[in-house]
């Protein structure tokens, strides 16, 4: 899909050359709404949370005291943040108003926000404190999580049973069914999302990330194609789903604690994705045998490909193995779950530093050019593009694209589905899908790792570029990720190889939010065929339709 785009180039010199003879007299354009979000740039800085009183803004310096950065994503960077009266140690979201490019952008940072402030307090969710908002960024102050990660903290305890695997299913349960009583649908539940408040053996679990939760009402059905790869429920892939994808996703993470791989994987997203639409669940490889009935029951009922028919949060808590998780075995389920568990957080944090290359590569200059583009297609000025006007445009700006891939690139675009393309809309497909598609951001990232430029990342330059405040990994993690990269069995992953390995269900979001939108509805929209979902199948040749 983005392939069909790398050819538009944009030069306004070249189109100013294209009309400067012509006599045709063009009127004055007016702002553009989307160019815009809220239309308050050309009067000011953007104002993006404007339920936050004026004597509220600028003040976080006033009350904290930021300190170190914690993580960094498409927006912003967490810092460790301190109360300078309670001295209480916090962290601080402080998300960049530039990089909030479109009006879509604004809206999830309001949505986050709003979720949070209206949630109320749970003992596994982690709490918004206070909100600021300058000139320069909005800042969210919360609850501080330095216990590590869910799978981090399972491989650092050497002893792992089924019994502590239903402790963790319990609480996810419990955000679920909090977040599903109050309205809001979690949308992106998935390990890596769950951090422990503190090192202490029994410390809290928490839910941290409400960046992709939506507000609900009983009978409301949802199109936008959001969430992460192996945890995405089929209903979500053909674009009708509601609240029952979180209890989905909830039983991908128990299938992942039970035996240490995702029940639906592939070496693309494609095939991730057919995956998930088959909905066939590997019960026969080690430790199912190891593994109660009664797990495996839940598991079955929470990945019902039909979710009429899956349980709901309260059904998970009602389950027998979760009602008698303290007598659920408490036997060792051996060294083959801890070390899947710690190969897939080892590679989820190879795949997290790639993402982050790439999206400090992402330029803002490049908006500006976007934006002009966007004003050349719009002929009648009214802040939108219809078909005839974007199929004009791209000619006008020199695309080779046919009349089928237009169209394609049309439906996929058209987000809330009215027929044109707004600027949201418009940026999203044109500066996300072409350039993350461009060779030259997989290229900037393999050259991150690739320290020495010998055009290969060798096992000492992936140690160090896995190093960080947890400590190195261990050897035996090293040589497993190495095995499944290293296709050529050469000791050492090419350029080739590590393209493959970032476009197998990886999270685009940690890169670009719109992308990752883009990308799993082109996906979903090349599935569907006459409004059925068309399953090909690489060894018979045979589609299926379901």
């Amino acid at each position: 899909m983005g392939n069909c785009i790398a050819c538009v180039n944009f030069d306004p010199e070249a189109d100013s050359k294209q009309t400067k003879n012509q006599t045709k007299k063009r009127h004055v354009r007016k702002p553009n709404a989307y160019h815009d979000p809220d239309g308050l740039r050309s009067h000011g800085p953007i104002r993006v949370l404007p339920d936050v009183p004026m004597s509220h803004r600028t003040q976080i310096s006033d009350k904290y005291i930021l300190g170190r950065e914690l993580g960094r994503g498409e927006f912003g960077i967490t810092y460790l943040c301190t109360d300078r009266e309670t001295r209480e140690a916090l962290a601080c979201k402080s998300i960049s108003k530039r990089k909030l490019r479109t009006a879509v952008d604004v809206e999830d940072v309001r949505r986050e926000v709003t979720i949070m402030s209206t949630i109320p307090d749970h003992p596994n969710v982690v709490k918004l404190k206070a909100t600021y908002e300058d000139n320069e960024n909005v800042h969210l102050v919360m609850e501080l999580c330095e216990g590590g990660e869910l799978f981090d903290r399972i491989v650092a305890r050497g002893h792992y049973t089924e019994r502590a695997a239903a402790t963790v299913a319990r609480t996810i349960a419990e955000v679920v069914k909090m977040c599903h009583m109050n309205g809001v649908m979690h949308r992106d539940l998935k390990p890596e999302n769950f951090l422990f408040a503190n090192k202490k053996e029994n410390s809290a679990l928490k839910a941290i990330d409400f960046g992709l939760s939506v507000l609900f009402k009983p009978g409301e059905r949802f199109t936008e194609i959001v969430g992460s790869p192996y945890y995405m429920a089929p209903e979500v892939l053909k674009r009708d789903y509601g609240p029952e994808v979180d209890v989905w996703s909830a039983g991908v993470i128990l299938y992942i604690l039970l035996c240490g791989v995702p029940p639906f994987w592939a070496e693309t997203e494609q095939g991730v994705a057919l995956a998930i639409l088959r909905g066939v669940l590997d019960f026969k490889r080690d430790p199912w045998s190891q593994i109660s009935e009664s797990a495996k029951s839940l598991v079955k009922q929470m990945l019902n490909p039909d979710p009429t028919k899956r349980l709901t949060a309260q059904q998970v808590l009602d389950h027998p193995w979760i009602q008698n998780a303290k007598k659920a075995p408490n036997v060792p389920l051996g060294d083959i779950v801890r070390s899947r568990l710690k190969q897939f957080s080892m590679m989820n944090r190879l795949k997290k530093k790639a993402l982050r290359v790439i999206a400090e590569h992402l330029s803002i200059q490049e908006v500006e050019v976007i934006r002009d583009m966007f004003t050349l297609m719009d002929d009648d000025n009214d802040g939108k593009i219809t078909y005839p006007e974007l199929r004009a445009g791209l000619k006008k700006v020199g695309s080779q694209l046919g009349e089928p891939e237009i169209k394609m690139l049309m439906e996929v675009a058209d987000v809330n589905g009215n027929g044109c393309l707004d600027y949201g809309e418009f940026v999203a497909v044109i500066i996300h899908l072409q350039k993350m598609e461009n060779d030259e951001h997989f290229r900037q990232a393999f050259m991150f790792f690739d320290k020495d430029g010998s055009g290969y990342i060798e096992s000492d330059e992936l140690r160090r570029a896995l190093t960080d405040e947890l400590g190195e990994p261990d050897n035996s993690v090293l040589i497993d990720i190495m095995r499944e990269v290293d296709t050529d069995k050469d000791g050492r992953i090419n350029y080739d190889e590590f393209v493959v390995m970032m476009k197998a269900g990886t999270d685009w979001r940690k890169a670009s939010r719109q992308y990752s939108r883009e990308r799993f509805k082109s996906l979903s929209i090349n599935l569907m065929k006459d409004g059925s979902l068309h399953l090909h199948d690489a060894l018979t040749g045979q589609s299926v339709a379901v």
